[in-house]
């Protein structure tokens, strides 16, 4: 989690730009530049460091920038001294000229620590010269503000010569416009042939009007009318539903065309999701802290490794903890970074990867190792493991050691001791990092992940699920005798604060993955006893790393256990999926998420997309197709059927975010660095607009349109790990085969001390007969397969394969095969499975 920075120009607030054209007309007021003309052949009052030398040559300010600097601001031409007056509206404008053409950084800002800013821009000086102008209005009084253009960070040596540089009041605002695109909204990635396809169109007309599907050639392909929806609240438009979902038809660049408008194009076909799933978990990779990021894994993100320890790095491997918290250092290299600044959270980093892992145990076959392209590919471990890994690792290490004060709690953070411009490369970070204060969430969520992965990486590294094991049992150990140690809101220099003064429903979360990976009474009477076990937690703003009881409910609905009230568990996710599709029947643009009065919180798209979880696992509990659909909307939104147009993924839709909040995908500001990877989610609209971007440009904003797709907007448009995490489930729920016509029957019918025997019957409950069939499900808590009869048994990790013999390979309509086995025991009880699919679809 990034917020406002310390060093260099941090956030633009300018509402007008005219780059290269006249200055416009307007009253001005007095010059607030000293000697911008140059006119009389001297630099003063003008300063720069060291490294520069001016001169003023044919009336303008030049200097021969070197190359080989790290950071824009390593190089700075200046003027201090310049006053600001609040609420006044100032036009900057400058002439430049650069050889060759290369990007400064225009600012006007506070002159000491936090160096906060008020106006940031980025041109492109070319080589033939233009004057470059920008509106603002300073939101603060201010006698002595600096102007600043900082010329650093170029490998190579450069020319630049400014002239004209002007700063006066009185300038006249123009009215932020977002770009919303066509009025008709669609998932701008497309829709599946079986799922619903709904769009929203924005009109003042109150009536149904006409909508017309047509194909990529023109042809028409369905059509029907539209449902008048009224005024929208969270987007303050007036609209109208359109319901596609009766076209089962396929194909490429589908446009929809209604009120005399036509949509951005889109596809419908299988598969569609396919390639989403996979960006969206190898985004993680080039998260990675600790190691350096293979060009040829991700072509355009090659980067050195960040903190090790290798100059200007003061690096990750031996950080010690601030002042009077600790006297030791940890090892804490590793990990992910969290968002785009070069911080790492425990309770943030712990529902992200729990939320990988569960992606991975809801349908393992579906992450096969190879399928991220990742440093371990080919180690015979699931990628989707080997990524969840390398934030587990960095987890594991954040606990207190055995000896020292608190020892078996987590830290609840590691970065830097103060905040970093942008841009800047996690591997020349030069800031010294800290360990911050232990806390029981952080220590809860180790707890919790550590369980989880012990379950998960046991039948692939024995030795590595025992240690998690062991970490998650001292960390509750920990968390129990300090029950209530909290990260302070203040704590918030160099990184996030994280606070959360609750922890109730962490220990409702780790005490649910203990209980699911040991089956031990201890943590089944924590459950039990806990008033989050049968509260109603299914909040319209979702869960996040400060509300997880949902975690432990949906895995404890999910993962096999022996609960006595699981029955009771299942049913409660069910009704709170039929509490969102109620929200959902309201909202014109398909919307599950719907916070009191309309505000929409930080991070937004997450929880849209945490309450499509819950539809999802709804489908995945009882196959009803209502819930299926309803979670597939959750995807709509956020690519592209919002009040902007705005695909929030980057690298899908025609209308995609791309300038995401982030250090080392800043392209806005330095054309050599990328844009975010492909299948990056931005945070999304956010009421309470924390940064100056935002607060500018957004002020008044109805929910939806609380976004700007700028870099410096940190608090609507951030990159996280926690809000890839849903996108990466999600996408995988969507790629994966919906529900067939076919049911199991899942029996235990003995028992003993370290084996058992179960029966499974698969009936056909649609209309065609089953002619050849392979039934897959994963045996939980570490079973394993002994002898079978009746069907062909393989048996990889945890997952099973029950193929047909040829006698029984063809199941009739309303008939059933019935086969078994004998399995051998890991822990004191053998839970059914949850999930079955046969010929590749899920069974109810």
């Amino acid at each position: 989690m990034s917020r406002p920075r310390a060093a260099a120009a941090l956030v633009a607030v300018t509402t007008a730009v005219a780059v290269a054209g006249a200055v416009p007309a307007h009253a001005a007021g007095p010059e607030q530049i000293v000697n911008g003309t140059f006119d009389n052949g001297l630099t003063a009052p003008w300063w720069t460091t060291a490294n520069l030398t001016p001169a003023v040559t044919d009336g303008r300010l030049c200097v021969d920038v070197p190359g080989g600097t790290t950071n824009p601001w390593d190089a700075i031409i200046g003027q201090d001294g310049v006053p600001l007056t609040a609420g006044e509206t100032y036009e900057f404008s400058f002439f430049g000229i650069a050889t060759p053409a290369t990007p400064v950084r225009a600012l006007i800002q506070l002159p000491v620590d936090p160096w906060t800013t008020y106006l940031a821009e980025v041109p492109v000086v070319n080589v033939s010269g233009d004057v470059y102008t920008y509106v603002f209005t300073s939101p603060v009084d201010l006698p002595a503000a600096q102007v600043a253009f900082q010329i650093g960070g170029s490998t190579n040596p450069w020319r630049l010569c400014l002239d004209d540089v002007s700063l006066t009041g009185g300038a006249e605002e123009e009215p932020w416009e977002p770009e919303t695109g066509p009025r008709l909204k669609v998932n701008q990635v497309g829709y599946l042939p079986d799922g619903p396809k709904n769009a929203t169109l924005v009109t003042d007309t109150l009536t149904p009007v006409d909508w017309v599907l047509r194909d990529a050639a023109g042809a028409e392909k369905a059509q029907g009318q539209s449902r008048p929806r009224g005024t929208d609240g969270s987007s303050g438009l007036t609209v109208h539903s359109i319901d596609l979902g009766a076209f089962t038809g396929s194909g490429q660049g589908f446009t929809l065309v209604a009120d005399g408008e036509t949509s951005h194009p889109f596809d419908i076909a299988a598969g569609l999701y396919t390639t989403l799933s996979a960006d969206a978990l190898k985004f993680y990779y080039t998260q990675r802290s600790g190691i350096a990021i293979d060009d040829g894994l991700r072509p355009g993100y090659g980067r050195p490794a960040g903190h090790v320890q290798v100059a200007p790095n003061r690096g990750d491997l031996e950080v010690p903890c601030r002042p009077g918290v600790c006297d030791y250092t940890l090892d804490v290299s590793g990990g992910w970074y969290d968002a785009g600044d070069h911080g790492k959270y425990v309770v943030n980093g712990g529902i992200s990867v729990h939320q990988l892992m569960s992606e991975f145990e809801r349908a393992p076959a579906l992450h096969p190792d190879g399928a991220l392209s990742l440093p371990e590919s080919g180690n015979g471990v699931p990628d989707l493991l080997d990524e969840a890994r390398w934030e587990q690792e960095f987890l594991l290490s954040m606990q207190v050691p055995a000896g020292e004060e608190l020892a078996g709690m987590a830290h609840h953070k590691i970065h830097d001791a103060a905040w970093t411009g942008l841009p800047l490369l996690p591997h020349l970070d030069p800031q010294p990092r800290e360990l911050h204060a232990p806390s029981t969430a952080a220590t809860l969520n180790l707890a919790a992940t550590a369980a989880q992965a012990a379950r998960l990486f046991a039948p692939y590294d024995a030795a590595f699920a025992a240690r998690n094991l062991e970490a998650a049992r001292t960390a509750w150990t920990a968390a129990v005798a300090h029950p209530a140690i909290y990260a302070s809101a203040d704590d918030g220099i160099g990184g996030g604060a994280y606070n959360d003064g609750t922890v109730t429903d962490e220990f409702y979360w780790a005490a649910a993955e203990l209980y699911l990976t040991t089956g031990e009474q201890a943590f089944q009477d924590h459950l039990e006893g806990s008033p989050l076990h049968t509260a109603d937690i299914w909040d319209e703003r979702g869960f996040s790393w400060g509300s997880t009881a949902q975690l432990g409910r949906l895995d404890l609905a999910t993962v096999p256990n022996t609960l006595p009230d699981r029955a009771r568990v299942r049913q409660s996710v069910l009704d709170g999926a039929e509490r969102y599709l109620t929200i959902q029947g309201g909202s014109a643009f398909g919307l599950t998420y719907d916070p009191a009065n309309h505000r929409f919180d930080w991070g937004s798209n997450s929880g849209v997309l945490n309450n499509a979880i819950v539809l999802a696992t709804a489908y995945d509990l009882s196959g009803d197709p209502r819930f299926r659909a309803g979670a597939l909307q959750g995807l709509d939104y956020v690519l592209g059927r919002n009040a902007l147009g705005q695909s929030y993924v980057t690298g899908y839709g025609e209308q995609d975010s791309e300038n995401q909040h982030s250090r080392w995908y800043a392209h806005q500001l330095n054309p050599d660095l990328p844009h975010p990877p492909a299948g990056t989610l931005a945070g999304g609209p956010n009421s309470d607009i924390q940064d100056p971007v935002a607060q500018r440009l957004l002020s008044g904003c109805a929910a939806q349109f609380c976004y700007v797709d700028d870099i410096e907007s940190w608090s609507t448009n951030e990159l996280t790990i926690n809000w890839n995490a849903p996108l990466a489930w999600m996408a995988s729920f969507a790629a994966s085969v919906p529900t067939g016509s076919c049911a199991v029957t899942y029996t235990t019918h003995g028992r003993w001390p370290g084996g058992f025997t179960a029966q499974v019957t698969v009936a056909n409950t649609g209309p065609e007969a089953i002619d050849g069939w392979a039934l897959r499900w994963d045996l939980p808590a570490g079973q394993s397969i002994a002898q079978g009869w009746s069907a062909n048994f393989t048996q990889k990790g945890s997952s099973v394969v029950a193929g047909a013999y040829p006698w029984n390979r063809l199941i009739r309509p309303g008939t059933a095969v019935t086969f078994g086995f004998t399995g051998r025991s890991a822990s004191a009880t053998d839970p059914a499975p949850a999930l079955f699919r046969l010929n590749g679809t899920t069974c109810g």
